[in-house]
């Protein structure tokens, strides 16, 4: 029987050769996506574009989802075999009608990279209550991958890769009180919050899908400079967490410490494709690698056994289904 990533059996990197200088165009050399089709949510800004192009130029048929599609078609033009359709994370409707159009084309998804996401924004709550982050980065990307399921078992042979951040180590899930409802709003609370969410749910989708051939991975793209991300956060935050002078200079050091963007796609894209993963799901990837378990108190590299909680994992797929509303029964 094959092993489960459940309190991290499986972290420990596997010798892929790769490191965080590797960029997506190095991760993906010598692999044919030909054939191939994918998902790529928030595909047309900062790595998710990188992540999108890079599978393209593989071959792959890339279906990029967007809230704002004329921004999209602009970011994506000349780029080949990609699709652009409408769909905004905040809004549950808007998730089940692309996904609906998808299934209703009759074809197979071999690739399902759930990117997008928010960051060092401010309280707020979709139509259902939930805290913005928690939404966005974590239970839309369930609601979507739910319903794409059949589709995902279609290709016989699928990944799911999703999008997750060395900021899990922010927070666990705070199952009393995920929406700030009884304590003050943090936003790195929250947005670490939703980044556990997406391990957790990574670490247990894999164990009831793989019996479908299809595996599940959770990605730390690493800090990226030149994407999106920060664009609601106030500079103070940024003071804060040691990254700007009190003129709002990027200290030297960090800068130095920023990936590109081609650095930033390339563990998504090694998650997407690399045959050395053919056979082991459930894991939290990292430079181009399988991450080590993280020991240290403060943040560092490495992936926090809270997140890989067998238990935390199947009590976070009960409470998503009881608050999405949607069942995401693998077996039918």
């Amino acid at each position: 029987m094959e092993q489960n990533n459940y309190q991290g059996a499986l972290q420990r990197p596997i010798g892929s050769g790769f490191n965080a200088k590797s960029t997506s165009t190095e991760v993906i050399e010598g692999i044919d996506l030909t054939g191939k089709i994918a998902i790529v949510t928030g595909g047309n800004t900062g790595i998710g574009l990188e992540t999108t192009k890079t599978l393209a130029a593989a071959g792959a048929t890339v279906i990029v989802p967007a809230r704002d599609t004329e921004k999209a078609k602009k970011n994506l033009q000349g780029i080949p075999r990609v699709e652009l359709e409408t769909m905004d994370l905040m809004n549950p409707d808007s998730i089940d009608a692309f996904a609906q159009k998808i299934l209703a084309s009759d074809r197979p998804l071999h690739l399902l990279v759930n990117n997008a996401g928010i960051m060092w924004v401010p309280l707020r709550r979709d139509g259902r209550g939930v805290e913005s982050q928690l939404a966005t980065n974590y239970l839309s990307m369930f609601q979507l991958t739910a319903r794409l399921w059949p589709a995902l078992k279609k290709a016989d042979g699928a990944r799911v890769v999703n999008v997750s951040s060395q900021g899990h180590q922010f927070a666990p899930f705070n199952f009393e009180d995920p929406n700030f409802l009884n304590r003050g709003y943090e936003t790195l609370q929250a947005y670490g919050q939703s980044k556990t969410a997406a391990n957790l749910f990574s670490l247990e989708l894999d164990n009831r899908g793989k019996a479908f051939r299809v595996r599940t991975y959770a990605v730390h793209p690493g800090s990226i400079g030149g994407t999106e991300l920060g664009r609601e956060a106030p500079l103070e935050l940024f003071q804060q967490m040691g990254f700007c002078d009190a003129e709002g200079n990027m200290l030297p050091e960090v800068a130095a410490s920023l990936k590109t963007v081609p650095q930033g796609a390339a563990t998504t894209v090694w998650c997407a494709t690399s045959p050395l993963l053919n056979g082991v799901g459930g894991v939290y990837c990292e430079d181009g690698d399988v991450a080590g378990l993280a020991t240290e108190s403060s943040v560092s590299n490495g992936v926090r056994v809270y997140s890989l909680d067998e238990a935390s994992a199947k009590r976070l797929w009960t409470w998503s289904e009881e608050v999405s509303g949607i069942s995401l029964d693998v077996n039918s």
